[in-house]
């Protein structure tokens, strides 16, 4: 593929990154402080064509390529990372299931107050006692009849506190085997059983607002299973492909953020009569740096101009999470370093993006997961 951004994607990386320095950036650290996600950030967002991205315009997205949308979670992240993590969470997982495997009649209900913003999405796969291992989900939706009567617990969950539609794993046959018997149900807030059980608080990502969701006999109207009983979990693993690929421009925006403060910092700072960046091995650093956000960044762009070309990433997709998440939180590491004692105090953003790092290695599918699915593929091919 031609590396060179087409130009209208050009003009939207600086719309969101003007966007990001003028709305985000002033508020950042007391979000972080406070847990606060502000929720008119994100319907601003909306108005941006940022919260229904992919989405056709008939259903009230953008109708943007996945390269544009990678753009738009590296500019945010390369901000305020929870902002990057929260519209990450919204389209690549809750919005793109219904968009990939709802009918049209759940599309035109869900799909055009979550693309404006409006409404925020949320996604469950996770459980306290299943993540990685997904056959191990307890969440069971009993058939009624007309209706499921769904009892679990789902945890991790992004965008949990605000979110008005939900996407969730759980199982409808208990007899089939493995992941055969899960499912995929749109669940309402406002359906009686559902309650958000606890807020986390957490060691980054702060201002991205993260939950654990009970359901207690949640009454969940037949029409709202997505696709076919049984294929949920084969439809999530199809999400993941595509979320990973968020992960990692995620991943590569919060590189660049740390990057970019320390190199201004190091042309600022003075220690024995030069600044930093005058010193081999200040140069060294960020020559590194660099390199591997570069790298990451495009591992990043081809896994996404790949998925816009209809093709399988299952492979360019863990490969740019794994490699992307990996040097973020080096990276980050390298900043609070370069900053030296200013580095640890909160006061000075490297210290944030150094907590916020280590959700990429984590989230969507931990490296050493998305290392099976490279080494599952490479074997099968």
């Amino acid at each position: 593929m031609d590396f060179e951004l087409p130009e209208e994607t050009r003009i939207l990386k600086d719309t969101i990154r003007e966007f990001a320095l003028d709305q985000i950036e002033p508020i950042a650290r007391e979000c972080d402080t406070e847990q606060k996600l502000p929720m008119d950030v994100v319907k601003q967002l909306g108005e941006l064509g940022a919260m229904g991205a992919t989405i056709d315009p008939e259903y009230g997205g953008a109708g943007m390529t996945t390269l544009d949308y990678v753009v738009i979670i590296e500019e945010l992240s390369r901000v305020d990372p929870s902002i990057g993590l929260t519209v990450a969470a919204h389209n690549s997982l809750c919005t793109d299931h219904i968009n990939f495997f709802g009918t049209d009649e759940q599309k035109r209900k869900y799909l055009e107050p979550l693309a404006s913003g409006r409404l925020l999405g949320a996604w469950g796969l996770t459980e306290p006692g299943s993540g990685s291992d997904a056959a191990g989900m307890l969440t069971f939706a009993e058939d009624k009849g007309d209706h499921y009567l769904v009892n679990g617990t789902k945890t991790f969950i992004t965008n949990g506190t605000h979110a008005g539609v939900f996407v969730m794993m759980c199982i409808t046959d208990k007899e089939a085997s493995g992941t055969h018997g899960i499912s995929a149900l749109v669940v309402e807030p406002g359906y009686e059983g559902y309650s958000i059980a606890k807020k986390e608080d957490k060691l980054g990502m702060r201002a991205s607002d993260t939950v654990q969701i009970a359901l207690e006999d949640c009454r969940v109207p037949k029409e709202n299973l997505l696709g076919k009983e049984g294929e949920g979990f084969k439809q999530a693993m199809k999400i993941l492909d595509g979320g990973r690929i968020s992960i990692a421009a995620l991943a590569v925006g919060l590189a660049q953020g740390s990057f970019d403060h320390c190199v201004s910092y190091t042309q600022e700072r003075k220690q024995f009569g030069k600044t930093l960046s005058q010193f081999q091995g200040t140069q060294f650093k960020l020559a590194d740096m660099a390199t591997e956000i570069e790298a990451a960044r495009l591992l990043t762009y081809r896994a996404a101009y790949l998925k816009d070309q209809g093709r399988s990433t299952n492979l360019e997709s863990a490969m740019a999470k794994l490699f992307a998440g990996d040097i973020c939180v080096r990276i980050s590491s390298e900043a609070v370093q370069i900053y030296g004692g200013y580095g640890f105090i909160k006061e000075f953003p490297v210290e944030r993006y150094f907590r916020d790092s280590r959700l990429c290695t984590i989230g969507e599918g931990t490296s050493e997961i998305q290392k099976m699915v490279i080494a599952r593929q490479l074997l099968r091919d």
